[in-house]
Formats: C-alpha cells, sequence, structure tokens
C-alpha cells in the first residue's frame, strides 16, 4: 500500500498496537492524525479489530472524522460469535446449530449431538493471546477435544462455541456485501459466490462471482435493517444439504473482495460510503452482477491444489435452448477484478511453487492456460480513487487499520432454491487493481 500511487500520506498506528478493550492510545492517535489532515476526514475501519475500537471512540471524533454511527457497540456485538447467535434464532436468520458449553463434559457431549466433525469457534477471537497456538475456529474429530479446547477458555479469554459442521461443495459458499445509510438504508448491495478459496474450501476468496440470490440478499437487508446498521458490512454464508442458506460470519468492515461488487459507474461500497458520510449524492446503483474477482496468485494455488479453474459451459443445444443462449450470455457476461498480493504476501507464492513441484509442471501449464492472457501479465495492485459519475472526487483522508479478510459461508431463507446460473469463464474485460 505504501507504494500506490493514489496514496497521499499513511499515519502510523498506536505505538503499542491496537487493543479495543482499552482504546485510549487509538483515540490519542486519531486526535494527533486530525490535526495533521487539518479537516474534518472520513473514517472507514478495514478490519475487525478497527471497527470494534473506533466504534469505542467514536463518539469523542465526532468534530475531527466522518464515521458510520455504531451505537451500542454494534460491531463488538455483531462479530462476537455468541451474540450473533443470539440476534439469529431472534430475527429467524438461518444459522448453523450452534451449542455454549458450560463445562468440559458438556462440551464432549455437545460434539457427540451435533455430529464429528464439528466446528469450534471462540466467541470473541479479537481477544486471543499470541503465542498459545489457539485459533479463532477449529475442526474437531473428537470429543475429548472439545473437552481439552474448553479447558482453555481462560486462556482464550472468551467463552466456547460448537456448530454443527456445513459441508463445503463447488456452491455452498456465498456473500454478502453492503454499504448503508443511517437506519439500515442501503446505498449499494451485492450477493457472490466463492468459486475457489484458499485454503480449498475453507479460506479466503480466491475466485468470486457476483450473482444475486433473493435468500442471501434478504437475509443481508432483514440484518442491516432490524440492526439500523450504518456503514459496511460483509457478510458469509454456507449454504446446507436442504440448499438453505447459514449465516455464518459477520464483519463490520469492507471484505477483502468488495470491489467485486462495483457498478457500471465505478461505484463501489467504500466510495457509496464516503460520499453519504460527506453529503453528496450517491448515485443509483446500475449494472454489475456477472462481475468476477480474481486474487490471481490465490486462485493459481487453489487451482493446481484442488480444482481446476472455471471452464466455459457447454454450448446449448440446437431449437428454443440456442435461441435464448445470446441474451443469456449478455446477461451473464462481466468484468473480472483481478488482485495480485504475492508483493505483500511471498507465503502463497512459495506454497504455489511447491504444489508444481509436488502435482507436476504439466498440470500447471494446463491450469495456466485457464487464466485470461492479460491476467496472467498482472504483476502490481493499484487502488482506484473516488469518483462520481462524470467527476473526480477528493480523496477521502481516512485513518484506520488496513487489511480486511474474508470469511467462509452461509445463511437466510429457507427450501430449496434453483442453482444459479453459471457465467462463462472468460472476462470480457480484465480491471486491474
Amino acid at each position: 500500500m505504501g507504494r500506490s500511487r493514489y496514496l497521499r500520506a499513511v499515519h502510523p498506528g498506536p505505538s503499542g498496537g491496537l487493543d479495543p478493550e482499552a482504546p485510549e492510545a487509538l483515540l490519542e492517535c486519531l486526535t494527533g492524525v486530525s490535526e495533521q489532515i487539518g479537516r474534518p476526514a472520513v473514517l472507514i475501519a478495514m478490519d475487525d479489530l478497527s471497527a470494534i475500537a473506533v466504534s469505542r471512540v467514536a463518539p469523542m471524533l465526532t468534530d475531527r472524522f466522518r464515521i458510520p454511527h455504531q451505537p451500542d457497540d454494534l460491531p463488538a456485538r455483531v462479530a462476537d460469535k455468541a451474540e450473533l447467535s443470539r440476534l439469529c434464532a431472534r430475527w429467524d436468520v438461518p444459522h448453523p446449530e450452534t451449542v455454549i458449553p458450560a463445562s468440559g463434559s458438556e462440551a464432549a457431549e455437545a460434539a457427540w449431538r451435533l455430529g464429528l466433525p464439528v466446528i469450534a469457534k471462540w466467541s470473541r477471537p479479537w481477544l486471543l493471546p499470541s503465542g498459545t497456538g489457539l485459533r479463532s475456529t477449529t475442526l474437531l474429530h473428537a470429543a475429548a477435544e472439545a473437552r481439552r479446547l474448553y479447558e482453555r477458555s481462560d486462556e482464550a479469554g472468551s467463552r466456547l462455541l460448537l456448530q454443527r459442521f456445513l459441508p463445503a461443495g463447488p456452491d455452498t459458499d456465498w456473500f454478502f456485501h453492503g454499504a448503508f445509510a443511517r437506519g439500515g438504508r442501503p446505498l449499494i448491495t451485492g450477493s457472490g459466490r466463492k468459486e475457489m478459496s484458499w485454503p480449498v474450501r475453507t479460506g479466503l476468496t480466491a475466485v468470486g462471482r457476483w450473482l444475486p440470490d433473493p435468500a442471501v440478499e434478504e437475509a443481508g437487508l432483514r440484518l442491516a435493517e432490524r440492526l439500523g446498521y450504518q456503514g459496511i458490512l460483509d457478510l458469509d454464508f454456507r449454504r446446507d444439504e436442504q440448499g438453505v442458506f447459514r449465516l455464518v460470519d459477520f464483519n463490520p468492515r469492507p471484505g477483502a473482495q468488495f470491489r467485486l461488487f462495483t457498478d457500471a459507474g465505478g461505484l463501489d461500497v467504500v466510495q457509496a460510503m464516503y460520499l453519504d458520510l460527506t453529503g453528496q449524492r450517491v448515485p443509483e446503483p446500475s449494472g454489475g452482477p456477472g462481475r468476477v474477482f480474481v486474487a490471481e496468485n490465490y486462485a493459481l494455488l487453489a487451482a493446481v491444489r484442488g480444482r481446476s479453474l472455471p471452464r466455459r459451459p457447454p454450448a446449448p443445444p440446437s431449437g428454443a435452448g440456442a435461441a435464448a443462449a445470446p441474451a443469456r450470455r449478455g446477461r451473464e457476461r462481466g468484468q473480472v477484478e483481478a488482485a495480485w498480493f504475492a508483493a505483500d504476501d511471498p507465503m502463497p507464492f512459495l506454497a504455489m511453487l511447491a504444489a508444481f513441484l509436488g502435482r507436476g509442471a504439466f498440470k500447471g501449464l494446463r491450469v495456466l492456460r485457464g487464466v485470461p492472457e492479460q491476467g496472467r501479465r498482472t504483476a502490481r495492485a493499484v487502488v482506484r480513487a473516488p469518483h462520481q459519475r462524470g467527476r473526480q472526487l477528493p480523496p477521502p483522508a481516512a485513518a484506520g487499520a488496513p487489511g480486511g479478510s474474508a470469511g467462509s459461508a452461509a445463511s437466510a431463507a429457507s427450501g430449496t432454491r434453483s442453482a444459479p446460473p453459471e457465467a462463462p469463464a472468460e472476462p470480457d474485460e480484465l480491471v486491474t487493481r
């Protein structure tokens, strides 16, 4: 990020690091940043830890920053896995069956009842101490593992949750992104499908596609409205064996793949939030579904270790289906938002080399042929400056923690749904960032 030609300045964070339980250092840091900027600036947190900490100091910064209004410690509530489970139950949003055990024996019993393997989560992962080996989410294969993990609750700093494991598949992981004005009024929203992830079937989005789905969108809009949510959110869903989308994660900030949801005029959730917070009109979103997001090094690694990149679907049969095909392709084709992160994180690149050596160079060459030619030449990341249709906007002087993460999978609305339309693998246009 420090090398981007779109970045005006970088302001260091608190010297002792960010601690949402003691945000005084952040308040002092942001006050200093405000003095340097010299005018009110837009402040958008880019990870869960920052979102929680910023919300706790926001009332003291109203004259210095434009911050989305998040009352009652809302980011911490939705990021807390136990609280999220209660919110889903209260508002009838499908969620994986969850148990909060009160003892080690209850944890072992719950693991057997939910069915092994079972997912174990710490309710407040931002409290996990470093160097302990504890992870925010763990897949357990034995009831004894649940008992032993529960016994480390004091060390973890929050409660242990056990959730029913939802198997992953080619059409199970979906996400919802949105930017909302006061009262949960949507500015721009979208649902998408995670077509590749790294690590395979469990990690961040390597290839994602913007595909409207009524069940996912209805769940996201309902949550935002009932919470009175203002700001940007990223929800992760997993579709279960009955076709029900179940919410598995609520991130009160932009997701790593937020640029996937960019309309025909270049509007995305961050730019929409900037316009709203600065009192400008947010254009009505137009177009967008069909776009594809590719984190190229992660996608290539996932393809080598998992499956090949999506292929163009076979041509429809002759007759009525053939006559309807051109119109359907016109609706489904979209742009590709490519991102190459190797310069920021060399580990996927090294793992990719190991995968090539382990699986053979010939398979690697077959995978490379599935990546658009111009995508293979992409070697740096840039960020587009905010703009409104037809005119350039001044870049926001925002302060907040960099980064972002993508979750994994599942939520709202019951019943079986028809399979979403398949889009061609080849892009109409490659949009690099």
